[in-house]
């Protein structure tokens, strides 16, 4: 003999949509509502179809009673869920009367595919006055330029490629060419290729800064500007001129052709202001408690008993997927909203003050405390968000380790971090602190830092050293 744990399909769904952010949340029911035929989506506040305290129609099959029972059960959850918050939005509607399907909106309302950079660029190379085999290799090259405008394949790997082969010298010519389209620097094989394209087609002489570039790039990515005063023989303002135009190049053209994708941000939760001034307000994004309803049609097939054995045996089990799909997204919101409102409870200040006032919050504590496994807070924060008064937030940044400062009070690693940026940022650029002497500022303050420690969140908030940030 012998104990084990088994997951049931209802418990192992309602973990996988418990973890799910709203985005990802809509996705899924919107499958489960093109799955399932006994889901609706409720467009406008309806009367259900039994009203509580209605009659039910006899029912002699003890198996019929069972589906009427599960049913019954079913539309019950399906009122007393049917939230007003909820997005009316999600899924489709069982309709007669005319209502334009929400598929088609969606689909009328989404952005047209944006033109890729090969794209852009075939177009202008179809405008250069070149013989076809020069054509057919400039086609070629263009293919193989990434999206950030750089040719990062060997031209002999591309020539490879031709086919029939090219003749010699005809890629080389090809990519000279290419070279001429916008946006400037498109086809460069490297960083310093890249910006002698760019400072070619500027008007103007610029010596000083092609100098730079040929021969001092790590000296200015280094901010050794007073080596390159002394190498190029030039004044520290000119110097400092001429790193300035080359700040206003661009290193990756083809970004100014094609968008670099942001992941869509959705807040699950939002706190606001309370009305009365005093405190936040903590409520569920739109969509996090969706408004859905049994088909009328299967209803009445249900109660009326219509169809042979399997007709009622496929409604019955649509029957029970469609309860454990409430229950899983009922979970989901009440576990949800229950942990943003001890999340706001316990980070008061950070709302007051701002992220200098985080505090230690930690997923095992609240574990604890609502009687779950950590691994439940972990699920329910899991790609969440926070529209706050300060910004938008993951959920899980509100829950860090930390020390305690000299005078007794906890302090998480976040707050510290936070002031290490601040400190930086109001420093003296022409005298800038080093680790140790940021170490020391928090050290009079009570928060005790090595300087090892201090390194570590510079690098992690993309902060250079103290050398690298000096302004001549």
């Amino acid at each position: 003999m012998r104990q084990e744990q088994r997951l049931t399909p209802q418990l192992i769904q309602s973990m996988d949509i418990l973890q799910l952010p709203l985005a990802a949340l809509e996705a899924r029911i919107n499958e489960e509502l093109d799955r399932n035929p006994m889901l609706e989506r409720v467009e406008h506040q309806t009367a259900t179809p039994t009203e509580p305290g209605s009659h039910e129609p006899a029912v002699a099959d003890p198996e019929a009673a069972a589906e009427a029972v599960a049913f019954n059960r079913l539309e019950r959850m399906t009122r007393e869920y049917d939230f007003d918050e909820g997005d009316r939005g999600y899924g489709r509607s069982y309709s007669g009367d005319g209502e334009r399907d929400a598929k088609m909106d969606a689909m009328a309302n989404t952005a047209s595919r944006p033109i890729s950079l090969q794209e852009h660029l075939l177009q202008q190379w179809a405008l250069e006055e070149v013989d076809d085999e020069t054509r057919r290799a400039g086609e070629l090259i263009i293919n193989f330029i990434d999206d950030d405008g750089w040719l990062h394949t060997d031209l002999v790997e591309i020539e490879a490629q031709a086919c029939p082969t090219l003749a010699e010298g005809v890629l080389a010519e090809a990519l000279r060419r290419v070279q001429t389209l916008e946006p400037t620097g498109v086809g460069a094989r490297d960083l310093q290729e890249c910006l002698l394209l760019q400072l070619d087609a500027l008007p103007g002489d610029h010596e000083l800064e092609r100098v730079l570039v040929q021969e001092h790039l790590q000296d200015i990515q280094k901010n050794r500007y007073p080596v390159i005063a002394r190498a190029t023989g030039r004044s520290m303002e000119e110097v400092k001129d001429a790193v300035a135009s080359l700040s206003k190049l661009h290193p990756q053209p083809g970004h100014l052709i094609v968008d670099r994708e942001v992941p869509r941000i959705i807040p699950d939760v939002i706190v606001e202001y309370a009305e009365d001034g005093e405190g936040y307000t903590v409520r569920l994004a739109r969509g996090n408690s969706p408004r859905l309803r049994l088909s009328a049609i299967y209803s009445k097939m249900l109660r009326e008993q219509e169809g042979d054995k399997s007709d009622r045996e496929f409604i019955r089990k649509n029957l029970e997927s469609a309860r454990a799909l409430i229950d899983a997204i009922t979970y989901r919101r009440d576990r949800l909203l229950e942990l943003s409102k001890v999340v706001v409870e316990r980070q008061r200040e950070f709302f007051d003050r701002g992220p200098q006032a985080l505090k230690i919050l930690r997923m095992s504590a609240l574990a604890e405390e609502f009687g779950c496994d950590p691994s439940t807070i972990s699920r329910t924060v899991a790609d969440k968000y926070m529209q706050t008064p300060r910004g938008i937030y993951p959920v899980r940044y509100f829950f860090t380790g930390g020390t305690e400062s000299a005078n007794g009070e906890s302090t998480s690693w976040d707050s510290v971090r936070s002031r290490v940026q601040e400190i930086i940022e109001n420093e003296d650029r022409k005298d800038p602190l080093s680790d140790d002497a940021v170490a020391a500022r928090l050290e009079s303050e009570g928060i005790k830092m090595s300087r090892r420690t201090i390194a570590k969140y510079r690098q992690q908030l993309n902060i250079p050293p103290a050398r690298q940030r000096r302004e001549y």
